[in-house]
């Protein structure tokens, strides 16, 4: 079952795994630690060959970005007992860390004051577009 848009970092816990389909379409998995202090474990699934590159350079350790469609299956144990996992379906992933593009020192600041003054919050969202 999809839940909703999940945008989540964490650190590589198990390195991927690339595995078929019946119907010969590549599936890549791994899992993610999304926890600081304790361990959260979250399957990270990729069905899209646009991803297949940074996927494959993903070892474990690692910090990525991840961002997909959260879902939830029941899977049975071998005692008979169903457990709940949690899995994204990822749209995106990124790597995190060194030479990656996710600093804010990378903006210049032309582009922050731009942005700034343009006020856009207004004319994106009308008050009666709001659900609550």
């Amino acid at each position: 079952m999809s839940i909703a848009k999940s945008v989540v970092t964490g650190t590589v816990y198990r390195a991927p795994e690339k595995r078929f389909t019946q119907n010969n379409v590549a599936v890549s998995a791994f899992v993610l630690n999304i926890g600081e202090r304790e361990e959260i474990l979250m399957r990270i699934i990729s069905k899209r060959n646009s991803l297949d590159e940074v996927v494959s350079s993903i070892s474990k350790g690692e910090k990525v970005l991840v961002e997909g469609r959260l879902q939830t299956a029941a899977v049975k144990m071998d005692d008979g007992t169903e457990k709940r996992i949690y899995e994204i379906d990822a749209n995106t992933i990124e790597k995190l860390g060194e030479g990656s593009t996710s600093s804010n020192s990378d903006y210049g600041t032309e582009e922050i004051v731009k942005f700034e003054s343009d006020d856009l919050s207004n004319d994106l969202i009308n008050e009666d577009e709001i659900p609550f």
